[in-house]
């Protein structure tokens, strides 16, 4: 298979401190096994801050999460993913919204000959957009994964996966229906 699964911010900081996240855990932990089966390249996106602020830019929200405590900052456990993570997937730190901005996931799917991603994670308002824009602006076809996303307003939510994601040519399907549960 010549997919990857990215999924974004499902990180015990994130599913510790904001009750949304944590209804995309369920789906995404039964899919992880199914992925994997089927061939598909899965890459864990976490987000964190160094310590000593050097990497904030200008503005107050990154600023807030920065000033939220260490459930962010890099090294603490809020940092750790929240998903079960195999020896074969890959993991990927990143210090803004998009998957993509200033790490080497380009560089990682492009060596394993990635062409398609299926994206999922949290805030659908954050993350997911600015990873599936990215991934489009680099060539790659875009299928979001609807009950693997959730956004603290599920009115926007709904919003992006109904209506934004299909106008941009994004495919948007279940977990179930990306990856199938044949057991």
């Amino acid at each position: 298979m010549t997919t990857a699964l990215i999924v974004g911010d499902i990180q015990r900081g994130i599913t510790d401190g904001y009750p949304f996240a944590r209804q995309v855990v369920a789906p995404l932990t039964g899919l992880l096994p199914r992925a994997r089966k089927a061939g598909a390249l899965v890459v864990f996106v976490h987000f964190a801050m160094r310590d000593n602020g050097t990497d904030l830019p200008d503005g107050a929200l990154y600023r807030s999460f920065f000033d939220a405590g260490d459930a962010f900052h890099e090294g603490s456990p809020g940092t750790e993913l929240a998903l079960p993570v195999s020896e074969e997937d890959v993991v990927v730190l990143k210090r803004r919204a998009s998957a993509f901005a200033g790490t080497d996931l380009d560089l990682v799917l492009r060596a394993r000959g990635v062409r398609d991603l299926a994206v999922a994670g949290v805030a659908t308002s954050a993350m997911v957009t600015a990873t599936c824009y990215d991934a489009a602006d680099r060539g790659y076809p875009v299928t979001v994964l609807r009950d693997g996303c959730a956004d603290s307003d599920p009115a926007v939510n709904d919003f992006l996966l109904d209506t934004v994601f299909p106008s941009r040519g994004f495919e948007v399907v279940s977990c179930a229906e990306w990856i199938g549960d044949t057991a």
